[in-house]
């Protein structure tokens, strides 16, 4: 486990006036698609950043190519095909969000960076501590109706590398979504005429049932009804000032945790145990009471579940946040391998009955916003490779979240400059909390004790 303390370098970035790029072709215009109710629930009405870093490669590079003006052009033919991507959102009568199909366009900003991709080193993982330099926020882009659903900044590195950073709303596409039309736009950029995986609307798929009706227990909408727990208290003092780091975890990192593991669990995802590990080190930081009950919350994904086949060209948002939950005492005393069947138990349960239900008990409750108070809310996406979108120029070094979303805590890939291949995860706590976190962290990855080092009744890591 590896915290980025290094700090970033300093650098100006020059950008030319932001534009529109419509379509290449004529699409319909007159179009008014609804989104899914999965869309256009409360909780993703906000805009999504992630960004990729290039470097330069003068083996497979178009020689003599802009890597601006071929993504440009590149993004006009995918629109093509994404059409509803350059259109605007509206909201219609119960909350229903509409994407009117004006064609008017995506927002793109051209740039120029006086700094090389070497030089930037691993301060390019999660929170990109620059994001505001390599995403300019376009005065008046950032609202959710009426703006544009695209926001791309193609940034040059003197290297002859360059930055690929894009802004989305998030109720028009979730990161497989983004990640299958950023692929299509990548796919032109090396010549296609045509995407290989042609997208398809299709949202209703995953709308609520007629009527609505919501079985089993779903903790993911449960009602925050604790304001004086500590832990809530904590997280909202002003003082105590959250903030953003970023960890990386290598194979001797994961080696370390799953050697308190016994055998039967040794071949869990890597995804898994460290889910379950940080659950653990985070709850053992926020020093809560014994018998409070605290959660994770796990980004699950509705395609293939069941009978809910998705198909491959959807490119909606399509996934619930089921809920694991155990006592602080427990999660806290009991050996890591009780997080891990906790945290396993969350995929095994979410059929496409319990999918069903949790989206008709989302309609049923107004669309509102599934609980994060006090709970570790994690995606992953590490099965997504964006640094793997090759725009001509070869594969990325980093390709993933961009900046701080939502209280979520993401789990990207990432090869860092000593070569090591790995997962890097963001967490958000308060600065007293991140400290006590940290070394929670260390015990474990360093060999140190397991007795406390605070002076406080904290409850113990017992790996």
């Amino acid at each position: 486990m590896a915290h980025i303390s290094a700090s970033p370098p300093v650098f100006s970035v020059r950008h030319k006036d932001p534009q529109l790029v419509t379509p290449a072709k004529p699409v319909p215009y007159e179009e008014k698609l609804l989104l899914s109710d999965v869309d256009d629930q409360e909780a993703l009405r906000y805009q999504i950043s992630f960004i990729m870093f290039y470097g330069s490669n003068p083996i497979s590079a178009p020689r003599g190519k802009d890597p601006v003006n071929i993504i440009r052009d590149a993004l006009a033919e995918a629109l093509v095909y994404y059409y509803p991507l350059a259109g605007r959102l509206r909201e219609g009568p119960d909350m229903k969000l509409i994407v009117d199909c004006t064609g008017e366009g995506a927002l793109f900003v051209e740039a120029d960076a006086d700094v090389t991709l070497a030089q930037l080193g691993d301060t390019i993982q999660p929170p990109c501590p620059y994001l505001d330099q390599l995403l300019y926020d376009v005065p008046g882009s950032s609202g959710l109706f009426g703006r544009p659903l695209l926001l791309i900044q193609v940034t040059r590195l003197l290297c002859g590398g360059f930055v690929f950073a894009i802004r989305w709303s998030h109720n028009v596409a979730d990161a497989l979504g983004m990640f299958k039309f950023l692929n299509t736009v990548a796919e032109m950029a090396r010549g296609a005429t045509k995407p290989s995986q042609p997208p398809l609307w299709q949202r209703e798929i995953l709308n609520a049932r007629d009527p609505p009706s919501a079985s089993g227990v779903h903790h993911e909408f449960d009602e925050v009804n604790d304001a004086n727990s500590k832990m809530v208290v904590d997280m909202d003092i002003g003082n105590n000032k959250t903030i953003h780091k970023s960890f990386f975890f290598g194979s001797k990192q994961l080696s370390s945790i799953r050697k308190h593991l016994p055998p039967h669990l040794q071949s869990t995802s890597a995804f898994v145990v460290l889910a379950a590990f940080l659950w653990k080190c985070r709850t053992i930081a926020m020093e809560v009471d014994p018998e409070e009950i605290v959660r994770v919350s796990h980004m699950v994904s509705a395609s293939g579940k069941g009978g809910i086949e998705l198909p491959d060209g959807y490119y909606g948002n399509a996934f619930i946040f089921p809920v694991a939950r155990s006592t602080a005492r427990q999660l806290s005393e009991s050996p890591l391998d009780y997080a891990v069947r906790l945290v396993k138990d969350i995929t095994s349960r979410t059929n496409e009955e319990y999918i069903r239900s949790a989206i008709d008990l989302m309609v049923i409750k107004g669309k509102r916003q599934y609980r994060t108070v006090k709970d570790f809310v994690i995606a992953d996406t590490t099965r997504l490779p964006f640094a793997m979108i090759d725009f001509g120029w070869g594969k990325g070094l980093y390709g993933g979240p961009a900046g701080v979303i939502q209280d979520v805590s993401f789990f990207a890939r990432y090869k860092n400059v000593k070569g090591e291949n790995g997962t890097v995860v963001q967490i958000s706590l308060p600065q007293q909390v991140m400290e006590r976190f940290q070394k929670e962290l260390e015990k474990v990855m360093i060999g140190d004790s397991v007795n406390d080092q605070h002076g406080t009744k904290a409850i113990q890591c017992k790996l």
